[in-house]
């Protein structure tokens, strides 16, 4: 029987990678970095399925390149580098892995928090240079208990969030687009934007990337804040303004920012944030546990395997293109 052709632009976990190679004659893009453009198209030409990673772009562009392309899967939930509109209009169902990596990412927004507000990773440069010995000033954090958290974007990964803050006695307002009916459920209360800014002691930001949302925290939001705020970005990099980012800890219109996403991605050694005092940068590790990971890759090889066999995908996003 022959195989589907299917080209992945990066490798997924090794149970989910075996899966789609047992039915698939599978091209894989792993000569790390983003695969090249035209290597790319070359190898549309006679694929059926595609997995993408959030680095690639798929467009009217691309998928002129793939005509025979009966599904694309992407192992992540956002979808910022995805054309739905040009997948529609292509009649290709997209599908991505929403729900599988809640809690991890909750847990890591969490942790950011925690970090940042006890210093944990000052107080490790502070031992590991031998400060602790020297009887120097040991770096203060500060409590989160009492403290009123503001998250902007309250969608599951944000419940999740909620859920820990309150464990920590913490009071918790949120932002949407539109209030939440569940509230008393998530133990939140909403906010405008504005009055979130000016309330919330620490802010985190769990939002999708979009158009409305691309530069959503700049100079007149920080302004806004506390100058004893904690800032937390765990969505896209794009939704926060870096330069203004690195003016307001800089000047101190807020006390300290926590970032498992940047813009640019990934910053360059020499970036301005990374001089900073007041910054804690991991690197886009929301998501980065073997369990999730595996799951994530389960879900995307789920995805793919019924759009190639002409089923259903588990998780589309553009379900008007989705196999009856």
């Amino acid at each position: 029987m022959q195989k589907h052709q299917v080209v992945m632009t990066g490798a997924l976990m090794p149970p989910a990678l075996e899966r789609v190679q047992a039915v698939c004659e599978v091209k894989l893009w792993d000569q790390g970095g983003v695969i090249p453009r035209e290597v790319l198209f070359d190898w549309l030409r006679d694929a059926v399925g595609l997995v993408v990673t959030g680095k690639v772009r798929v467009d009217d562009e691309l998928l002129s390149h793939g005509p025979n392309l009966k599904v694309i899967a992407q192992s992540a939930v956002g979808y910022d580098n995805i054309d739905i509109p040009a997948c529609i209009r292509h009649g290709i169902p997209f599908g991505n892995t929403p729900g599988v990596l809640v809690d991890a990412t909750a847990d890591l927004t969490f942790t950011l928090l925690l970090s940042a507000a006890r210093r944990v990773h000052e107080g490790w440069n502070f031992v590991r240079e031998g400060h602790w010995s020297l009887g120097k000033d040991l770096p203060y954090g500060t409590d989160i208990r009492g403290k009123t958290l503001g998250i902007v974007g309250m969608g599951r990964i944000g419940a999740a969030v909620a859920a820990r803050a309150r464990a920590f006695g913490m009071k918790i307002i949120y932002y949407n687009r539109t209030p939440r009916s569940d509230e008393a459920a998530i133990g939140a209360t909403y906010q405008s934007f504005d009055s979130l800014l000016a309330q919330a002691d620490c802010i985190i930001v769990l939002t999708p990337l979009s158009a409305a949302t691309k530069g959503l925290f700049g100079r007149e939001q920080f302004a806004r804040m506390k100058p004893t705020a904690y800032f937390v970005n765990a969505s896209r990099g794009p939704v926060v303004d870096t330069a203004a980012l690195v003016e307001a800890l800089t000047t101190r219109k807020i006390a300290y920012a926590a970032l498992d996403v940047t813009d640019p991605e990934p910053l360059p050694a020499d970036h301005p944030l990374l001089k900073l005092p007041n910054i804690l940068v991991t690197p886009h590790i929301g998501s980065a546990t073997t369990e999730t990971r595996t799951a994530m890759s389960q879900l995307t090889a789920d995805n793919l395997l019924a759009g190639l066999a002409g089923k259903p995908l588990k998780a589309c996003v553009n379900g008007e293109v989705n196999y009856k």
